[in-house]
């Protein structure tokens, strides 16, 4: 695969279900009726929701948002993702999930799609739950913003030179 990511998707009834929350699906591949693949273009963000049940109840709750893997470029590894993706949020435990979950909500109540948002706002949603603290909402005015970002011209200088920067 030359970028970009697969993901495998389990569902079986209150044992375990994998997933996917919000993302752009560019092809889906059914293996049975419990699981299945789908695939993601290089640079697409999804939210890949993970719950795992034992005996007693909830044993695993987990969400990772992932912008899928660009050739050249550096990615984390996250299970059932392949190859990767550069992580923007990574929480588990189900009251962090479902705050998550909440916050896409509240995103698509803008009429924005959450893999949409800006990269930087999961960010920042993962590094204030994590902290304990609550995270700022996405707003409109945040997403004109992003959007005209994108459409700014990369400096090819620029960005080599804070790549340098940064493997120190």
């Amino acid at each position: 695969m030359n970028g970009g990511a697969t993901v495998e998707l389990v569902w079986i009834e209150k044992q375990i279900e994998h997933w996917i929350r919000f993302g752009r699906i560019v092809q889906t591949t059914i293996q049975s009726r419990s699981r299945s693949t789908v695939a993601f273009d290089p640079g697409a963000i999804f939210a890949f929701v993970r719950w795992q049940a034992n005996d007693f109840g909830t044993a695993q709750s987990r969400i990772d948002i992932l912008q899928a893997h660009r050739p050249d470029e550096p990615y984390a590894t996250v299970p059932h993702v392949t190859p990767g993706g550069d992580s923007l949020l990574r929480l588990s435990g189900w009251p962090k999930v479902e705050r998550v979950l909440q916050f896409a909500d509240a995103i698509e109540a803008l009429d924005i799609d959450p893999a949409d948002a800006a990269p930087d706002y999961w960010r920042h949603v993962h590094n204030r739950l994590s902290a304990g603290l609550e995270p700022r909402g996405y707003t409109a005015a945040q997403h004109r913003a992003w959007l005209l970002r994108q459409a700014c011209p990369r400096d090819p200088l620029i960005f080599r030179a804070a790549s340098a920067g940064s493997a120190s």
